[in-house]
């Protein structure tokens, strides 16, 4: 009887709370019994959460089936792909926090035993899961689903086609119309994008934490199978509201751990480093870009998944789903079978018991004997450059090492601009700098100039590094996150056109070849910006928010 739902609505003097509860159609017999919320992240803007709200009817059965009550409450999306390349695209990391504050509000502000949270488009994932460490009542996740790939002739397409056509229209070698057929077959379903970018990322990474159900990352938007899910994860919240099993008891370090070795294996997106960090610093877990890197270097990359190869997620899904994925580690000896999951089984447990499908896979997840590449799909690169740490996503790029001549800009803005005018050339590295947390502030993503790169015939023969960071999407020789970020005054932020830079991803390094001399004097003579935003939503969060080594966190003054 020590559930918050008996405090507020049970007993004499509780009787003007219960009387709301009865006006949205509860009766004696629910308000008895434990109290669940179902956090859903819904807006018609944009694929990827447009039909969540369906899901909620299934997932109250599922709570109801257990002897609990539940109610659905909204919070916010930003639309990456909508926002991507302009202004609105600021606002996108900012909302991984305003979900996180939102869901703790209502959970905590209405006394909700437990939650589940239904989350699609990349930010809304990682919000509501850092709502789940923080507030620490039992809770499960459960993701929207995926899109399935568009197709135009015999090409398989994803939104990254659309980017990457656009960039080859700007060089002239794709026509207006190609690029409009491209853009018409490339996103076919409601779902979030097919390849393995950001959103499907941290639905892989939701089930190696224990968070979200074994299988249940995989199956499009579209399929039936989501209804499935849905009720059997509002069973899953009920009972784990019963045995007072909570977020903190699954999210340990080793749970953390497990989902860094997946985060690798499969060659996922490098904002799961942003999200994990984010996420474990709301659980109260010391996680560190070091830990990432330990874990690389002995994981192999043996998933051949869009940006990085060849397939999508709902091809994965016919295979055996992220659950092929980690049987494989656990066999290998590489993820730690004994943390708990969402079931109340531990991972070993639950793999134990998975049904897989009997159908050839090794097109697409190869034997950790031999994999794709030996070590993990993400380096995380130190040097004089980015002393905090930098990450490169080497599942998506066939270099290794790349050094040129520094081609900075102060903002994204005239990359673009500069592509078109044929001003990056072969053996460029573009430094897009001033995007980091506090100095875009909120880090945007940089897709469209990337795949603009990329079609433009100049993937393999141009780099890139900046302090903000990419989309899941992105391939080539790119390097976000780097390290102080120039807003706080980051060795990037005194680059100048014409040094050159090596980036080596066999070293981990990634080096500003000036003297040392040199850099001091430049790092001396810098002074701070004006911020761009002195008021709004912006402005609060370039206030409050931590390096992109940190998971770029917003942390209270008061600490």
């Amino acid at each position: 009887m020590d559930r918050p739902s008996v405090e507020r609505y049970v007993g004499v003097v509780n009787a003007p709370h219960r009387a709301f509860l009865r006006s949205v159609g509860l009766t004696d017999e629910d308000v008895g019994k434990p109290l669940a919320a179902i956090v859903v992240a819904w807006s018609e803007a944009g694929p990827c959460n447009f039909h969540t709200l369906n899901l909620i009817r299934y997932v109250k059965e599922g709570i109801r089936s257990v002897g609990a009550s539940a109610l659905a409450m909204p919070t916010i999306v930003v639309n990456d792909n909508i926002s991507m390349g302009t202004e609105g695209m600021r606002y996108s990391l900012v909302s991984r926090e305003l979900i996180a504050d939102t869901a703790e509000a209502q959970v905590m502000a209405h006394a909700f035993d437990g939650f589940v949270g239904i989350g699609g488009c990349d930010k809304t994932e990682p919000g509501l899961m850092m709502a789940m460490a923080r507030i620490n009542r039992p809770a499960a996740y459960l993701y929207g689903g995926t899109a399935e790939p568009g197709f135009y002739g015999d090409r398989k397409l994803t939104i990254e086609d659309v980017y990457e056509s656009l960039g080859g229209y700007v060089k002239g070698i794709v026509s207006e119309e190609e690029l409009l057929m491209v853009e018409r077959f490339a996103h076919p379903t409601y779902g979030t994008c097919a390849g393995l970018f950001t959103a499907n990322t941290m639905a892989s990474l939701s089930e190696a934490l224990g968070i979200a159900l074994l299988g249940s990352a995989s199956p499009p938007a579209t399929s039936a199978r989501r209804a499935a899910y849905a009720y059997e994860t509002g069973m899953a919240l009920a009972k784990a509201i019963e045995t007072g099993l909570k977020p903190r008891d699954i999210m340990t370090f080793e749970a953390f751990e497990n989902a860094i070795a997946v985060l690798m294996a499969m060659g996922g997106s490098t904002n799961g480093i942003l999200h994990l960090l984010a996420i474990a610093y709301e659980a109260g877990v010391k996680l560190s870009l070091e830990d990432f890197e330990r874990i690389s270097s002995k994981t192999p990359y043996i998933a051949s998944l869009r940006p990085g190869g060849l397939y999508v997620m709902s091809d994965l899904d016919q295979v055996g789903g992220v659950p092929i994925i980690l049987r494989k580690l656990m066999k290998a000896g590489l993820l730690n079978g004994d943390v708990l999951t969402i079931s109340g089984k531990t991972l070993r447990e639950s793999l134990e018991s998975y049904k897989f499908p009997e159908v050839q896979h090794s097109h697409i997840v190869k034997e950790v004997s031999q994999p794709i590449k030996p070590t993990g799909g993400i380096k995380i690169l130190r040097g004089t450059l980015a002393p905090e740490g930098a990450v490169l996503k080497v599942a998506a790029t066939g270099i290794t090492r790349f050094e040129g001549r520094a081609k900075p800009f102060d903002g994204e803005e005239g990359v673009f601009e500069a592509l078109r005018r044929n001003e990056i050339q072969e053996g460029d590295v573009v430094v897009i700098r001033y995007e980091g947390p506090r100095g875009g502030p909120g880090m945007p993503e940089m897709l469209r100039v990337t795949a603009a790169i990329v079609g433009a015939g100049l993937g393999e023969h141009v780099a890139m590094v900046t302090d903000g960071r990419f989309s899941g999407a992105t391939r080539g020789m790119m390097v976000g996150h780097a390290s102080p970020e120039a807003a706080v005054g980051g060795p990037i932020a005194v680059v100048e056109e014409g040094d050159k830079i090596v980036i080596d991803a066999e070293k981990g390094k990634i080096d500003l070849l000036v003297s040392e001399n040199e850099l001091k004097k430049r790092l001396e003579g810098w002074r701070p910006r004006p911020p761009r935003y002195t008021s709004g939503l912006l402005a609060k969060y370039a206030s409050l928010v931590a390096s992109a080594s940190l998971g770029a966190i917003t942390k209270p003054t008061l600490q």
